[in-house]
């Protein structure tokens, strides 16, 4: 533990409720200052569900999008800042309880942990209250930090996989960083869904310039390889300081990445979507890869990004295999540090849960140093072998802080090409 003061928790802040017949109710007063207090009473999000009496301040809106707007207020008791996300909850759907019901299934995996959740039974809105996530903008990028949070964004997509459970909206925007540990997490399950072979679901899903092209021809049984699309164009948008697809509509987005990956096959547009009969597309070759990036872009990097952005969704890479990728191979070196001389977060300490969809890679994933230290030449020590985390607050693969870490800043990960040509503590960046 650090040797800074203890800071009170979100649990030890809120006041159990006797009734829990109070449920829904909200109250706003004003405090000693003025500030207006907003007090609801809500389930947490861990254990037991005894509604408890939540009051907060200082609220401000720090994002929004078309699932609803995200603030940052202060805990009233414990002075915790805390990400609420408001959003509207249409009976027609489930997809705004689905966001709940997930990260409560994930517990220590999950993404960003669920500190509450508070349901105004009047107007249908819904509040979740998450830990500290302060949004703010990480312009520059060296290759090596574009390798340690795509790496980790693959770990941790490789876990939700093996859950059967697809994000749905991997984008930037979704991507939270401690710039100092280089931690990641992923963000934002509003989307997200355990997708069951067979049962249809809605092709209208994931922010445009992240959509895989199955969605864009109207594919309802899709499965977990968006997610690596998605991905794909994450690192595609790093490397390049832009989107790849920049597509102004759904079929604008199509032409864009027809640019780039040349006009798909009959064979390829039913591995797409079986369903769909209009073949009717002019024929453009595909732009070579190494023409799509900056000239000095590493090999190993364009090859990934060729593996991940395929029409035929079984030939993407799955995330565990994306991993396993030699463009992470400098990651697996155990005399590399982080840019600010820190040692890297926990990369391998892989449980047989994120190996199950291929066991055979656990060689390749968990270096022999890292092994050593493991104290086992196998993935079949305790952590590799219970499913469960090991007790480093950063060991689960989703990266989520615990309570003592509760006050670090968060910070969205976006690459912005017109800050290229600056430096970045002291090193200079890859220029376009």
């Amino acid at each position: 533990m650090s040797g800074r003061p203890r800071t009170t928790s979100f649990a030890e802040s809120c006041k159990p409720v006797p009734q829990p017949s109070a449920f829904g109710s909200m109250k706003v007063s004003r405090d000693k200052d003025g500030s207006k207090v907003t007090t609801v009473v809500a389930t947490p999000g861990q254990g037991p569900d005894r509604p408890q009496e939540v009051s907060y301040t200082d609220t401000k809106v720090i994002g929004n999008g078309s699932f609803g707007v995200v603030y940052q207020a202060k805990l009233c008791d414990s002075g915790e800042l805390v990400a609420i996300k408001k959003v509207l909850q249409d009976k027609r759907f489930k997809v705004r309880l689905r966001h709940s019901s997930l990260l409560g299934l994930f517990t220590e995996y999950n993404a960003l942990e669920l500190k509450a959740f508070h349901k105004n039974s009047s107007d249908s809105l819904i509040k979740v209250f998450f830990c500290t996530s302060v949004l703010c903008s990480v312009p520059l990028f060296l290759f090596f930090s574009v390798t340690l949070y795509m790496y980790q964004l693959f770990r941790s997509l490789a876990y939700i996989h093996s859950f059967g459970i697809c994000h749905r909206d991997i984008k930037p925007q979704n991507l939270l960083l401690d710039p100092d540990t280089a931690v990641l997490k992923l963000c934002d399950f509003g989307s997200a869904k355990q997708l069951v072979r067979g049962e249809p679901n809605v092709s209208y899903i994931c922010s445009r310039y992240y959509r895989a092209p199955e969605l864009i021809f109207g594919a309802t049984d899709y499965t977990s390889s968006i997610d690596v699309w998605s991905a794909g164009c994450v690192l595609a948008e790093l490397l390049l300081g832009q989107p790849i697809f920049p597509g102004d509509s759904g079929v604008d987005q199509l032409v864009e990445i027809i640019k780039v990956l040349g006009t798909p096959t009959r064979e390829q547009i039913r591995e797409m979507n079986p369903n769909y009969t209009e073949f009717k597309f002019p024929q453009i070759k595909a732009h070579p890869w190494t023409k799509v990036f900056r000239p000095r872009t590493p090999p190993e990097a364009i090859a990934l990004c060729s593996r991940l952005l395929e029409y035929t969704p079984t030939a993407r890479l799955t995330p565990l295999e994306a991993c396993a990728h030699s463009f992470f191979d400098e990651l697996r070196d155990p005399n590399v540090k982080l840019p600010n001389g820190r040692e890297k977060p926990s990369l391998f300490n892989f449980t047989t849960q994120e190996l199950s969809s291929n066991p055979s890679l656990a060689s390749i994933l968990i270096p022999a140093h890292a092994r050593n230290q493991a104290g086992a030449s196998t993935p079949t020590n305790a952590s590799a072998t219970s499913g469960q985390p090991v007790s480093d607050p950063f060991s689960a693969h989703l990266y989520i802080l615990d309570v003592a870490h509760s006050d670090t800043l968060w910070f969205c990960v976006k690459a912005e090409t017109e800050l290229t040509n600056q430096k970045s503590r002291g090193l200079t960046i890859h220029q376009k």
